[in-house]
């Protein structure tokens, strides 16, 4: 019988963190964060198994690029 784990935690940047950050870091890519004006590069990142992105049928597909997916529409909305 498989066993199914799922933990979920939660990025602040009044810690620090950064959402832009921990999506490059998980999917081992290259990510710029517009609100720090820096990259975050992870493609030399091993262990990464799959990074692919899940949409609806009804989804617009530019989301799936994960740069365009990670961006917030406003800085006030974080």
């Amino acid at each position: 019988m498989a066993l199914f784990h799922f933990t979920v935690t939660q990025t602040k940047r009044s810690k620090g963190q950064s959402a832009i950050a921990s999506a490059a870091y998980r999917s081992g890519e290259k990510l710029y964060s517009e609100y720090y004006g820096e990259y975050s590069d992870y493609t030399r990142k091993r262990g990464v198994i799959c990074s692919d992105i899940l949409l609806p049928p009804h989804a617009p597909k530019e989301y799936a690029d994960r740069q365009t997916l990670s961006t917030p529409i406003s800085p006030e909305i974080c």
